[in-house]
């Protein structure tokens, strides 16, 4: 009997475009820091709706950068 393909346990990559919850755990921050940061325009993101959505791009760039800090 065939054995099934060995899959990696390794989290998947985070998507190109991420919720407010996929960026909280890509960033290790709890999420009501995100939407605090987020609602004061310190990180790059914007609203689709009621819903942040965040650009991984953007968001290594802004990481880059040292913004992160301020």
């Amino acid at each position: 009997m065939a054995r099934p393909p060995f899959r990696s346990r390794q989290p998947s990559p985070p998507p190109a475009v991420m919720t407010i919850e996929e960026l909280a755990r890509y960033l290790q921050v709890s999420k009501s820091s995100l939407y605090k940061l987020a609602q004061e325009g310190k990180v790059p993101g914007q609203k689709v709706g009621k819903h942040w959505r965040f650009r991984k791009e953007l968001i290594d760039r802004w990481l880059g950068e040292g913004k992160a800090q301020e």
